[in-house]
């Protein structure tokens, strides 16, 4: 433990050490931190040598489709809940469900019920203790709870229910150790109403054939469940994950988690679960992010008895880092989850696309105040007030965005809608990202709508799409640049027109100031987030994008209460969440 003179000390337990080192999905080695135990990593190389759209996209001139919108979670929020109990976590992941006159947001690791005009129900209360677990570090006796990461939340208009779906890695005891079980723990509430009581399922997917999982020998002898999504149809919920080796090397798949749904409504004891292994080498797609459909108001696919349709993409393979792929998967005869899941069926197939591209993974933001990065530029601060050595990086740092890997997809007016990350040129030359839309006509492969959303002078990164029944969307997402902070922004999407001008639903107001990329604290590589998110209630579409709702400076961060800026960021980040809402 460090102690700052004139203030609270910087603890020495500020990051889990499970995850010290941050989620590896999309990096590259080398890191000059220390190595995360829990080691994700996809070998790829920048999208620089296929086709790059050039950023030809328009900002609006204003902002005639939203309706409103506040302030969700943030790092404080996460830092400083449950008595402060928590670990300092960035990225935050995005869920975001809405229905019944209620809105849920979770992030890593805390969740809040607001209603529709933004006043908070419930929370900021801490995951861990949501799912019934103890703290995720005790600070009077040094005690770990389970780590919990990746969460995400869906409301089933078709049954008014709320389902929240989280990856935990257990603990051996009580220590910071792994034991190396993990499983997915899904959370039920009983009621329509998400303020009242839950039934909480655990889904082992360690995968190693221990506690009645298969046997997918990953390295090291435990297989780990990363990037759990949600999707649902008429009959079942999908839940799926990127399998990668827990305490080894290697990826070994996508799984796809077909659950009765019927059973998860009425708390039965032991849901029926099916699982189709991505990784099976009889199955033709390199199956990486396989994302599940939702459906606005119960609108599903009853085709072949029940059909869940998912989407995913494969330019993270090769070596070129670009493709004109995509993979639409379907799970077929739902309506056997409950008297014969083995009927159930697993179709893959190749869509032909618009070429995209693995993005250039740091861009340039706005520069402004970062007293994180001020302090360890600052000859004594850093040793003084972080307990670290002092390190000089540009003002500001550059920050991070997405991969190529597939992000919400909505089935909605018999179409399936999806958007990914794309490297583009930018109008000064360098390479930035923007985002891939597709409209696709699940029976026939058929493409309704395909193209790039992109600015000459700005990147959009971790798009977000969710549709209306009538097929009207919003995709949401960050816009940063040389003259933008982290900024919430959004663009019409429908399968006529595909995406209109961009616009800004809230304006960044400083640069982003985390400690990811910081050796000693994350190894080399910066985060901002996996995922944002957008969910469809009737006629309105609400959506959570990560940006940076404050600023302040090194002297502000260093006045008591230290590092915490009048409480709107904690030590180590400032990220914060906007939900948005859109009338269509």
């Amino acid at each position: 433990m460090t102690t700052p003179l004139g203030g609270a000390p910087l603890t020495s337990l500020e990051q889990d050490p499970a995850m010290a080192g941050g989620d590896a999905d999309s990096g590259d080695a080398g890191d000059l931190g220390p190595q995360p135990v829990v080691n994700r990593t996809i070998g790829r190389r920048h999208g620089h040598h296929g086709r790059n759209w050039m950023g030809h996209g328009r900002r609006a001139k204003s902002n005639p489709e939203l309706r409103g919108g506040f302030d969700g979670l943030n790092f404080h929020d996460q830092r400083y809940a449950n008595g402060g109990n928590q670990f300092s976590v960035e990225p935050p992941d995005q869920g975001l469900c809405v229905g019944n006159g209620f809105v849920m947001e979770s992030v890593n690791d805390v969740l809040a019920v607001y209603d529709k005009s933004g006043n908070e129900l419930v929370g900021p209360v801490d995951l861990n203790t949501f799912y019934g677990y103890p703290a995720a570090i005790n600070r009077s006796t040094g005690a770990y709870g389970p780590s919990i990461t990746d969460p995400s939340c869906y409301y089933d208009s078709d049954t008014r229910r709320w389902f929240q779906v989280v990856l935990t890695l257990d603990r051996v005891g009580t220590t910071s150790s792994l034991a190396g079980t993990n499983h997915l723990d899904i959370a039920v509430s009983q009621t329509a109403n998400p303020t009242g009581a839950w039934n909480i399922y655990h889904l082992p997917v360690q995968n190693n054939g221990t506690q009645g999982t298969p046997d997918h020998g990953c390295d090291g002898g435990f297989c780990l469940g990363d990037y759990p999504h949600i999707g649902a149809d008429n009959n079942a919920i999908f839940l799926t994950t990127n399998e990668f080796a827990l305490f080894g090397s290697g990826f070994y798949g996508a799984q796809i988690y077909a659950i009765s749904k019927k059973a998860l409504v009425h708390g039965a004891a032991s849901p029926n679960v099916v699982l189709f292994n991505g990784g099976d080498p009889n199955i033709p797609a390199p199956a990486f992010t396989v994302w599940p459909a939702t459906s606005p108001d119960g609108q599903f696919a009853g085709a072949r008895g029940g059909t869940e349709y998912l989407l995913s993409s494969d330019a993270v393979f090769y070596d070129s880092g670009t493709s004109n792929t995509l993979w639409l998967w379907s799970v077929s005869n739902t309506r056997a989850i409950d008297k014969a899941p083995t009927a159930l069926n697993l179709d893959v197939s190749p869509l032909t696309v618009q070429d995209y591209a693995v993005p250039t993974s740091l861009v340039q933001q706005k520069p402004g105040d970062t007293p994180l990065r001020d302090c360890f530029a600052l000859t004594g601060c850093a040793p003084t007030y972080l307990g670290y050595p002092n390190i000089v990086y540009p003002t500001p740092r550059p920050m991070a965005v997405n991969d190529s890997r597939m992000q919400q997809v909505t089935y909605a007016n018999g179409k399936l809608w999806g958007t990914l990350d794309t490297d583009v040129l930018l109008a000064d030359g360098t390479h930035g990202s923007g985002i891939n839309y597709f409209v696709i006509n699940p029976h026939s492969g058929g493409l309704f709508a395909n193209g790039t959303l992109a600015l000459p002078d700005a990147n959009l990164t971790y798009g977000a799409a969710a549709v209306t029944r009538s097929g009207r969307g919003v995709i949401a997402f960050t816009v940063v640049g040389p003259d933008n902070y982290p900024s919430a922004g959004y663009a019409s999407f429908d399968a006529k027109i595909g995406a209109g001008d961009v616009h800004i639903a809230a304006a960044g107001a400083g640069p982003w100031d985390g400690f990811t990329g910081i050796p000693y604290l994350a190894g080399n590589r910066p985060r901002w987030g996996d995922y944002g998110a957008a969910a469809t209630d009737g006629d309105r579409i609400w959506t959570a994008s990560e940006y940076i709702a404050q600023t302040c400076t090194l002297t502000d961060y260093l006045t008591a209460p230290m590092f915490q800026c009048g409480g709107t960021r904690g030590a180590l980040g400032n990220w914060a969440t906007r939900i948005s809402k859109f009338e269509l």
